[in-house]
């Protein structure tokens, strides 16, 4: 059989095959088949050597049409069965509009980080800037530029994870400040909260957790007083846990404060008269405060004669126990989500 024959025989087989395929993957059989490169177009092709340089390019010609005339046919058949197979794909999967909708459940920020975000809008409605530090720290800024040197006995209050002698991991959020204050090197007065986590090695329990959270203030400037911090802690207390609300100042010890104070509040269970929840005291302790050692002002560069302030600090943890009556620390990072969706719209 002539080649000229023979293309156009194929071409005659091929457009057949095209017409009677239903489904991609047989289009795809006669593509590979007859356009391959061991198909038959491509045999004939490696065959022109044998012609005549006069019968060369006469096939070259009529090959490549046949070629174009079989790819077109394919890709118009494809285009017919995809559409074919959408077709029918609509109507096996047609969707019931009337069926009532699957519900969303829709998830909600955890009650530490509600908490945090609420003392935060407090303190920044009254002038405060809320600061982050590292959680790897310096033993120079966790405990030595806060008034508590090596050997000091008050570090033994805050047994430690160490990472090397010189960091650990941050007992407190206190560091901020001292960065913050060594920063500024008494160039300017500093108002902010800290807030973040804190590691001490504790025995988890109900009340006490290796990790946990804490929030801390500071506030230096000319004539800072005591009377400013009773003041910005009043309405911290009164704005978090109700207008109804008392507070007391009982007098304390912390290093890097001085005079020192705890700040109870008043029991809401018994408003005062004294039950099992305030152990029949009518008050409840709720965070330590004080001014700030005149030590630490000068270490961070400010003078102790011409600035003062005042400093606090507090667990959200124990703030959310007692305004929620959560009566386990451990419910806040154990993930039950049966505890957990209680409080999506505390």
């Amino acid at each position: 059989m002539k080649v000229k024959e023979r293309l156009q025989q194929l071409e005659k087989e091929a457009l057949e095959k095209v017409k009677q395929v239903t489904s991609l993957k047989d289009l795809q059989d006669v593509r590979v088949s007859y356009l391959g490169k061991k198909g038959p177009i491509t045999e004939v092709l490696r065959g022109m050597g044998k012609l005549s340089k006069e019968e060369r390019p006469v096939i070259g010609e009529l090959a490549n049409k046949v070629r174009q005339t079989i790819t077109d046919a394919i890709d118009e058949r494809k285009a017919v069965i995809e559409e074919e197979e959408m077709e029918r794909q609509m109507e096996e999967e047609t969707i019931d509009v009337t069926l009532p909708g699957r519900p969303v459940r829709v998830g909600g920020p955890h009650l530490l980080t509600s908490i945090v975000e609420e003392i935060e809008d407090l303190f920044i409605g009254m002038g405060f800037e809320v600061r982050e530090g590292p959680e790897v720290e310096t033993d120079y800024y966790n405990f030595e530029a806060l008034n508590l040197p090596k050997g000091h006995p008050a570090r033994d209050m805050q047994d430690s994870f160490y990472i090397t002698e010189e960091l650990l991991m941050r007992t407190h959020t206190s560091p901020v400040q001292a960065r913050t204050m060594n920063q500024y090197q008494g160039s300017k007065s500093v108002k902010m909260i800290c807030p973040g986590k804190v590691y001490r090695r504790d025995t988890d329990d109900a009340t006490h957790s290796h990790q946990f959270t804490q929030i801390e203030g500071l506030y230096v400037d000319k004539n800072v007083r005591l009377s400013d911090l009773k003041g910005v802690l009043n309405r911290f207390a009164k704005q978090l846990f109700g207008e109804d609300r008392e507070i007391r100042l009982r007098p304390s010890f912390f290093p890097f404060t001085e005079p020192s104070v705890e700040m109870d509040i008043s029991c809401k269970m018994c408003h005062g008269d004294g039950c099992s929840v305030c152990k029949q005291s009518g008050w409840i302790e709720i965070l330590g405060a004080g001014l700030v050692h005149p030590r630490v002002l000068k270490m961070a560069g400010y003078d102790p004669e011409v600035y003062s302030g005042f400093a606090f600090g507090m667990g959200p943890e124990r703030i959310a126990m007692l305004k929620y009556g959560v009566d386990d620390i451990r419910h806040f990072y154990t993930n039950d989500i049966r505890f957990l969706k209680q409080y999506h719209q505390a």
